[in-house]
């Protein structure tokens, strides 16, 4: 009975180890080691993002694209074969940066396969990579677990990656979140970058951004500044932030 007990004991010990060493330890994205990827957030491939309603979809790609501006980070873009029925990236996308690293893939499905990628990626001296692409099972996830076989650090964008159906998202994520890659959505990505209000960039730059790609918090702070121009309170009002 004993030698059978410490059997189990060993091994859900053996277990507890193996789960244990495959935890992430909390990463916090640093605006001077972090470079934006925007990975075949194409036209066409667009129409396959069927996770998402679409026009929030479409604003979610511009938000991505734009996190380079804000902050002043390296950007690498690169496409899929565009010459065919992915198409090409959005027009609002490229004229953002006409000096970016450019990379028009052939024929490589996972853009690590492409030399001239892995050289644009190497060349920025950046260990984290914040990516969104489409789709997320073929695109995002293959370079993803591509980076991170590489030691890099990944920070998948899950609100600018988009794929046929729900399940095959929450596969796909689940898949690169076992291999260490870190899901967060854009308002988390822009906070963490960000990390103080007071910073710059900070809330005079990063509250018009949110007006324009986050409308909720846009919304909050027009409603904050309204009732500090207006100066009143209405009946009731009183009440709850007293």
């Amino acid at each position: 009975m004993i030698p059978i007990l410490l059997k189990i004991l060993i091994s859900l010990g053996f277990l507890s180890y193996v789960a244990s060493a495959n935890v992430v330890p909390f990463e916090r994205l640093d605006i001077n080691n972090s470079v934006l990827l925007i990975l075949d957030l194409q036209v066409g491939l667009y129409h396959l993002a069927r996770d998402f309603d679409a026009t929030l979809y479409h604003n979610n790609l511009l938000a991505h694209a734009s996190l380079g501006q804000l902050f002043n980070i390296p950007v690498v873009m690169t496409t899929s074969a565009e010459t065919g029925p992915n198409g090409p990236l959005p027009k609002e996308i490229v004229e953002m940066y006409p000096n970016a690293s450019f990379v028009k893939r052939q024929g490589e499905v996972d853009a690590w396969d492409n030399p001239e990628f892995r050289a644009a990626i190497e060349a920025t001296g950046r260990k984290q990579i914040i990516v969104g692409g489409i789709t997320t099972d073929v695109c995002t996830t293959f370079l993803a677990l591509s980076l991170r076989s590489e030691g890099y650090s990944v920070f998948a964008n899950v609100e600018a990656s988009g794929t046929t159906t729900e399940l095959i998202r929450d596969v796909s994520n689940s898949r690169m979140q076992a291999a260490g890659v870190q899901l967060m959505s854009t308002f988390a990505i822009v906070c963490d970058l960000m990390r103080d209000w007071r910073n710059v960039p900070g809330a005079a730059e990063v509250i018009p951004w949110l007006d324009r790609y986050f409308p909720i918090y846009g919304d909050l702070a027009r409603a904050h500044g309204a009732a500090v121009l207006n100066g009143t309170l209405v009946l009731g009002e009183a009440a709850l932030i007293g």
